[in-house]
């Protein structure tokens, strides 16, 4: 599928920053981990929330026993600025090799004017690549597609992953998670002239497309409310996949071409590419969950884990209010700040 494939094609143009859709579904085309730098001085570096929720109460520890149940899968281990064996393997190597996405605006995404990647989630990164290595720039960033997270940090393929990842019960058991630094939910986007309403029952037999190995593919997995949302392949070789897709932007494209009628996704993600096509527009008014991304790692790097959780600790206070306000904040306005901190009680 090609630039030009994607502003001709549908019901809807790529307006706005239709191009950066365009450029992103090229890039996400490509293979599946793909070196976007290994310069340490090269440019890499982006969204509906409930106004107000963030960062209102304390840091809360949560009991062993507790996080094993998974009452708070969100619960981490306790900050520490210890050089443990990672985190000394990463300094001997002098890079931190980061996963992060190249398609999702305002949190990791290609501009078009200088080719850097740049966002949200982008600073959060070079902010532990300084702290673990003296410099922002000492980072590898790979554009990895949504089903290739878990994957990319069991093969050692990346460090770490900084790509809106929700913390949730059955991630824990594949991947070790950071505090949380964002909290967001899932969220139905459509035409602004469609009949669907929201995650209700206005979706009934509309085709609802979905990232695969997503929160968003579970929950329609739980209650799709009639809607169709799984591809059904006839056997034959090359058989594309429409409504399950490997990358979040993927289905923003399919939308304009009308081949979907609505997506299910991060409201955080979804606010993004509501301000790259003003045709589409987040239903229902707000997420149907609650959610929040942390920073993933390999299980049993817990000296890499307490390190990040000790960036975050210095993070939330002023960094990260400059980089929501630098990012997020024109089309996710009223957070006032990170969510607390959970921890576990070792």
């Amino acid at each position: 599928m090609g630039v030009r494939d994607i502003k001709g094609a549908g019901r809807f143009s790529a307006r706005g920053w239709g191009g950066v859709v365009a450029m992103a579904v090229a890039c996400a085309a490509a293979a599946t981990l793909i070196p976007l730098s290994q310069d340490a001085g090269s440019s890499i570096s982006s969204a509906g929330v409930p106004a107000g929720t963030g960062g209102t109460t304390p840091v809360t520890p949560v009991t062993r026993a507790a996080a094993q149940e998974c009452d708070s899968p969100e619960a981490s281990l306790t900050p520490s600025a210890a050089d443990g064996p990672t985190v000394a393997a990463i300094k001997k190597r002098g890079k931190l090799v980061v996963g992060v996405d190249q398609n999702s605006y305002r949190w990791g995404y290609r501009n078009p004017t200088n080719g850097a990647i740049e966002g949200f989630d982008i600073d959060l990164a070079r902010a532990v690549a300084e702290d673990l290595l003296g410099s922002k720039d000492a980072v590898i960033f790979r554009a990895i597609p949504t089903n290739q997270r878990i994957p990319a940090l069991n093969n050692d393929t990346v460090d770490i992953v900084v790509r809106t990842m929700t913390i949730n019960c059955a991630r824990i058991k594949q991947v070790a998670f950071s505090t949380a630094y964002f909290q967001s939910g899932q969220q139905v986007l459509a035409p602004k002239n469609s009949d669907v309403t929201g995650y209700d029952a206005s979706l009934k037999g509309k085709r609802v497309c979905t990232a695969e190995g997503s929160t968003a593919n579970e929950a329609l997995k739980e209650n799709s409310f009639g809607a169709v949302f799984q591809d059904e392949h006839d056997g034959r070789p090359g058989d594309e996949d429409v409504l399950t897709v490997p990358n979040q932007l993927d289905c923003l494209v399919r939308l304009q071409q009308g081949l979907v009628d609505a997506v299910v996704t991060d409201s955080a993600l979804a606010a993004g590419q509501a301000a790259q096509d003003p045709a589409v527009e987040l239903k229902g008014g707000k997420p149907f969950t609650t959610e929040y991304y942390g920073v993933a790692t390999k299980l049993g790097k817990d000296d890499l884990v307490r390190r990040i959780n000790k960036v975050l600790e210095e993070y939330r206070p002023v960094a990260w209010k400059q980089a929501y306000e630098n990012w997020l904040e024109a089309d996710l306005p009223g957070m006032t700040a990170a969510p607390a901190p959970k921890y576990r009680s070792d």
